[in-house]
Parts: structure tokens; sequence; C-alpha cells
């Protein structure tokens, strides 16, 4: 038996750091308290909404939990258009799902171009292009003004311009819900997010933290980053679970390794961007092609575009960047590996890839894209 006492449907009202007792409150209203001698912080986030009016009517939604799935699939049943506001996984994922029912979708991004925290300029154009050849109305570098209607959405203002619109979603991102940790006293650091060390303590004694609310560090950068991931959600639960239970783990940080599917083209990326490690001080150079997924004389190939950025005199991978047909997933999962160990873009120029004509081209996509960028380090 795991030994887990798991209590659904209640709410830690406060906690008391000194005696070492969490106040729970249950559905029906009923309080307790209990004890304990380590305690994890696990509150996720809470989706952003951004102060616009209008942003109270009926079917303007967010989208954070499946319950907020729940409600937009029923809206859905009865809507002919929609604006999603933002271009995130979230927003792009979600506008796939509107244009497979047959809704009009557009969405709108303030920012001036899409998924920003994962791809470059020239990588996000190339995957806006593809997302608009199905149907989607894409609008970057525009802000929302307002949402328009009265009791319920009737459409959306940007500018001057006016979208008919039967529901409005806003996809623009969460913030780490921390008002439980700063009452008693945690710490945030500069991502505004919990400050942990790599055993994920706070700045509490016997008090740990996990998940969406955490602040992590870059393996590439060594800064604060804060990087909502799944997958990174469930790594700082097992080290701050395995450290509450008296036991010796560390969480070594952060290369955000994302992708998902949208449409018939799957997109990822891990590390840097060019515009992120410039940021920070960090000179680069990248190497991009478009290649196919299987053999070129073999049916069914799909074409896919990869770009690798190194920095400029050893030739260390910072990041990349793919959009393709098939075969994204374990392609981001390889380069992410090779960014942890700090490979340089000749070894994986070299690296001894396999071949066979249903499945992998003679030449590996990912060796070609760090071959270009190998051939541009400074010498």
């Amino acid at each position: 038996m795991m030994k887990i006492d798991l209590r659904t449907e209640t709410t830690a009202g406060s906690i008391d750091t000194k005696e070492k007792a969490v106040q729970l409150k249950k559905k029906e209203g009923e309080t307790e308290t209990l004890k304990y001698d380590s305690l994890i912080l696990a509150t996720g986030a809470t989706p952003f909404i951004i102060p616009v009016k209008g942003r109270e009517l009926s079917n303007v939604f967010t989208i954070r939990t499946l319950d907020d799935g729940r409600k937009i699939q029923k809206a859905m049943k009865n809507a002919q258009s929609a604006v999603i506001i933002g271009a995130g996984f979230i927003g792009l994922e979600t506008a796939h799902a509107l244009i497979e029912n047959n809704i009009q979708t557009t969405v709108v991004e303030l920012l001036p171009s899409i998924i920003p925290t994962l791809f470059d300029y020239d990588m996000a154009g190339y995957t806006q292009k593809k997302i608009e050849e199905n149907g989607v109305r894409m609008l970057m570098g525009r802000r929302v003004t307002e949402i328009l209607g009265d009791e319920k959405v009737t459409g959306v203002k940007i500018g001057d311009m006016k979208i008919e619109a039967d529901l409005a979603i806003m996809a623009t991102g969460v913030r780490p819900a921390v008002d439980l940790a700063r009452e008693i006293g945690c710490e945030l650091g500069i991502t505004r997010a919990i400050r942990v060390n790599p055993r994920m303590e706070t700045s509490m004694p016997d008090v740990y933290a996990a998940g969406d609310c955490v602040e992590s560090r870059s393996m590439i950068t060594g800064l604060p980053c804060l990087i909502q991931l799944g997958t990174n959600a469930v790594r700082h639960g097992k080290v701050a679970g395995t450290n509450a239970a008296g036991g010796y783990s560390t969480f070594p940080g952060v290369i955000c390794a994302a992708m998902s599917k949208i449409f018939n083209f799957e997109i990822g990326a891990a590390g840097l961007t060019e515009n992120q490690a410039q940021q920070v001080g960090f000179r680069t150079v990248s190497g991009t092609i478009t290649g196919t997924t299987r053999a070129e004389y073999f049916p069914g190939r799909k074409e896919i575009r990869v770009k690798i950025i190194a920095e400029p005199y050893m030739g260390r991978v910072m990041g990349a960047q793919i959009v393709g047909g098939e075969g994204v997933a374990q392609r981001v999962n390889m380069l992410s590996i090779a960014i942890q160990n700090e490979m340089t873009v000749r070894q994986l120029m070299n690296a001894d890839t396999g071949y066979a004509p249903p499945m992998a081209d003679t030449w590996e996509p990912v060796a070609l894209a760090a071959e270009i960028a190998a051939k541009k380090i400074q010498r």
C-alpha cells in the first residue's frame, strides 16, 4: 500500500509553520487541522485574464482545467465563430479543435510572432503559414482592446477592427499561484514564483514546493527561469517528495523541451531561441535545413524543418526548433540530451544515425542542420 490519504474537494485555508499544522476546509464547510513533519506546496498556476472591457461576458473562457474544456466544448455546439487571444501552444491547439468543428477561428497575438518563447521569427513564420493553410486567421502584433456584447460575446475589438465572435478564449498564459506561500513567508524569485534550492526546499524550514508555482534554473544559462511544463512539474514533485520523506534527491534544472501536434504537423523546441540567448549576452550561430522523414524515393515521406542554435566559438548546442509531418518529438528529446550534455554541433554532425527507407533518410536532418551551423563557427 502507498499509504496515501487523499482529500478531494478540500481547501488548505491557512498554514501555521510554527505548529506545523494545516487548516483544511471541506466542501461542506467542515474544518480540520492536520499536523505535518514536511509540507509540499504544489499550488500550480492560475490563468492570466487580460484586463480588457467585456472580459466578464458570457462565453468568454480561460483554458486551464478539464472543467474549462467541458464548458468550451458545450459552447462550441452553438458557435459559428471564435476569437482566441494568445498564440502559444494552448491557443494554437484550441484553434485546431475549433476549426475541426467547423468554427471560423481568428487567433490574435500581442507579440509579432507565434509561440515566441520557443520559436525564432523564421521558424515561427514558417509554422504560421502552415496553420493559416488550415483555415485559421492569424493576427500578429495586435492588441485586443474590448470584448463586445451585452450579456454574451458578439465580437472582439482590435484597434479599429471588429471581428464577430460567438466565443472568446483567453489563452494568455498563467501566473504562479503563490498566495499561500507568500502568507507563510516563503521567498519569491525574480520570476515571482516560489524560490527553491536544488532539493526543492523553500526558504521556510521543512516546506518544499513543486510544479507551476516554482521557479527553476536553466541548465544552459544558470539563471532563474519560469518554465511551466508538465514534464518539469512531475520531476519537481519526485525530488520534493523524496526529500520530504527523508531521502536525498536534487533537481538539475531545465532545458525547456516542449512539443505539440497541430493539424497534420508536429512542432517542438528545446533550449534557447537565438533571441533569448542574445538577451542574456550570448552570441550565436545557427543552421537550418528542410529535409524529409523518410528516403526520398519512399512513399509517405514528410517534410521536416530543423534549426539548431550554437555558440560561435566552441560550437556548443544551445537550442533547437523543429517543424515536421512526423518524428519531431524524438528529435527534440535527442537534442535536449545533447544540450544537457554540452555537445557541440561538430559532434552532432558526426552522429552515427540509422537509415531505413520507411523510417529515416540516409542523412539525418538534425545532423545536416548541425553541419550548417558548424561551418559558421569562428576559427
